[in-house]
């Protein structure tokens, strides 16, 4: 049996994760991510549909399948 095409964990060395983590901290703390964050906690997310901020910055539920597929253009060009 062959295994998943979906990695849960990337191999990094201790220095790497490190620096990937404070990355990772400093971008989810910035003020338009904490803003676009309280949105959608206070919108509230269903299993049906994901929250989708669209160009103007307002939320929009769109599809699961669209929102996470690219809208059909697939995600290896990314």
């Amino acid at each position: 049996m062959k295994g998943s095409p979906i990695r849960l964990k990337q191999k990094l060395s201790p220095k790497a994760a490190a620096a990937k983590k404070l990355r990772d901290t400093t971008a989810a703390k910035t003020p338009a991510r904490k803003r676009k964050k309280a949105e959608n906690q206070r919108i509230g997310q269903r299993s049906d549909s994901d929250l989708h901020h669209s160009g103007s910055g307002a939320p929009t539920r769109i599809s699961i399948k669209n929102n996470r597929g690219n809208f059909g253009r697939g995600t290896t060009k990314e």
